[in-house]
């Protein structure tokens, strides 16, 4: 039995004995968990200084500090998610209980990404282990130290038998796509998505694919373009141009745009001085084959600001381009790096025509002082998310849903989000035995009066207080004694005078 298949056995053989479901187990491996981020932050700051470059104050900025908040969330939330969930009903089922049960899923696989490797791996599992779960957490092999890090920190803190840790890269990767899982969680790019995809239709396993696209940036003339560039560039070019939901062009009219490349080398010189290769809060791409790929892409587009490398470093300065073609490469992909190509359109709806004839996006953000403008980007386009007059902030905000759509994924997280996307809601309907007259109308043999009390019993939904539901179901009870009489009377086929008679006599 390989490493993988041995993870996947445990976390399934541990999540069977029931363990993970308790509230009380669940709410210890958060506040656990928790402990790691407090005690261990300089081992976390160490491995991703080494593999990205981060500084210590951006790890937790960026990658820990909304962990933390995720893990609070969830400690005090947990009762109220995990709770059974009142529904509305019909006339039918007024005197029964009906609700949602969420349970666990059972074991998760949760594939992480390399370029917030703890925020992204680690935000899923604490849905996971908030919804009573098992996960595999297998954290992506490019970030080589960040990696090696997870495997020996999480067992110390959280249950190593149902939160195993699986590092490698493509053939482990492969070797535990071919397990059988309950749900699998990927945040990466739509090419691999397609084939994590692919591994679980082969067990009907359901997938949350967080992936990425060209996210555009429309910056209207009229709005603060000092503000608006610099909002670009801190989303632009935080963590090197290394983010999913990193604006990836902008879309604005000629006639500003010379003066949104001053202002968004202004702002690069705010943030990162004049030599951000120099500067501790400027990263590094991740590794020399994504250096090649971002270098690829200048080739047929003019270099307005930056444009400095180093290979050996794997340094590419912040950097603008002009007048970029459509057809360009750096148009063709998602960049994933530190290039902010600027494309001229003639009008907002030329700019909408040109986001809706691509891929639907991560994330669409607009800048603009007028809401008509706003609304419009918002009513006539799709994306994952949009972000009026900023750029990723909405990813912090837990009771906002994060996910894409087609191209850009599918499924959501954050906050309760996750603990519903990795928990079964189960549908859960509680009858007594008793008033087994109203189901006469169901029952054969089938008329155009039972009919007519269906329709009646079934369309009529009701939403009411406790005291509201309480006459509802006196009146019920009244009701019901009378429809039985009449579809008793009804249904008998053969009615003596006689007894009739004696029956009147009685009366």
């Amino acid at each position: 039995m390989s490493r993988e298949q041995q993870a996947v056995a445990l976390a399934r053989k541990a999540f069977e004995t029931g363990r993970s479901k308790p509230l009380e187990y669940r709410i210890y491996q958060l506040k656990s968990l928790q402990r790691l981020f407090i005690e261990r932050q300089q081992d976390v700051s160490d491995a991703i200084k080494k593999d990205l470059n981060k500084s210590e104050v951006g790890t937790q900025l960026y990658e820990t500090l909304g962990l933390e908040g995720e893990i609070s969330l969830a400690i005090r939330k947990l009762k109220d998610w995990a709770a059974p969930r009142p529904v509305e009903k019909n006339l039918l089922t007024i005197s029964d209980t009906v609700y949602i049960q969420p349970e666990p899923l059972g074991v998760v696989l949760i594939i992480g990404a390399w370029n917030y490797p703890w925020a992204v791996t680690i935000q899923p599992l604490i849905g996971a282990i908030a919804a009573g779960n098992a996960a595999v957490v297998k954290p992506s092999e490019v970030c080589v130290h960040t990696a090696k890090v997870m495997e020996e920190l999480l067992p110390l803190y959280i249950d190593k038998e149902l939160y195993p840790v699986v590092t490698g890269g493509v053939p482990e990767t492969q070797e535990l796509l071919r397990q059988r899982f309950d749900h699998i969680f990927y945040t990466g790019n739509s090419m691999v998505g397609k084939v994590i995809m692919e591994a679980a239709a082969k067990n009907l396993t359901p997938v949350t694919l967080e992936l990425g696209g060209k996210s555009p940036c429309y910056i209207d003339k009229d709005c603060d373009i000092t503000v608006a560039c610099r909002r670009v560039a801190w989303g632009k070019y935080t963590n090197c141009g290394q983010t999913c939901i990193a604006p990836d062009y902008i879309l604005c009219e000629p006639s500003i745009q010379n003066r949104v490349i001053e202002e968004v080398k202004k702002a690069i010189k705010e943030f990162y001085t004049d030599d951000p290769k120099t500067c501790p809060d400027y990263g590094r791409i991740i590794n020399q084959r994504h250096f090649k790929r971002i270098m690829a892409m200048l080739e047929d587009s003019t270099i307005a600001v930056g444009g400095e490398n180093d290979e050996s470093d794997c340094y590419i300065a912040p950097t603008v381009l002009q007048d970029v073609k459509p057809e360009a490469k750096v148009m063709q992909e998602e960049i994933f790096g530190p290039l902010l190509p600027i494309l001229s359109i003639g009008s907002l709806d030329e700019a909408i025509k040109f986001v809706n004839k691509r891929e639907k996006p991560l994330a669409l953000y607009v800048f603009s002082q007028d809401n008509k403008v706003i609304n419009k980007m918002r009513d006539e386009t799709s994306s994952g998310g949009l972000l009026a007059n900023d750029c990723l902030v909405h990813y912090s905000v837990s009771s906002l849903p994060f996910g894409g759509v087609g191209n850009s994924g599918m499924g959501c997280y954050h906050g309760k989000f996750s603990f519903d996307q990795l928990s079964h809601l189960r549908a859960c309907l509680i009858k007594q035995l008793k008033m087994e007259g109203v189901n006469s109308m169901r029952y054969p043999p089938h008329t155009a009066k039972k009919l007519g009390w269906a329709r009646f019993f079934i369309l009529k939904t009701v939403d009411l207080g406790w005291l509201g539901r309480m006459a509802l179901l006196a009146i019920m009870v009244v009701a019901v004694a009378v429809v039985l009489q009449v579809i008793t009377a009804m249904s008998r086929k053969q009615v003596s005078f006689s007894s009739t008679s004696c029956y009147f006599k009685l009366l």
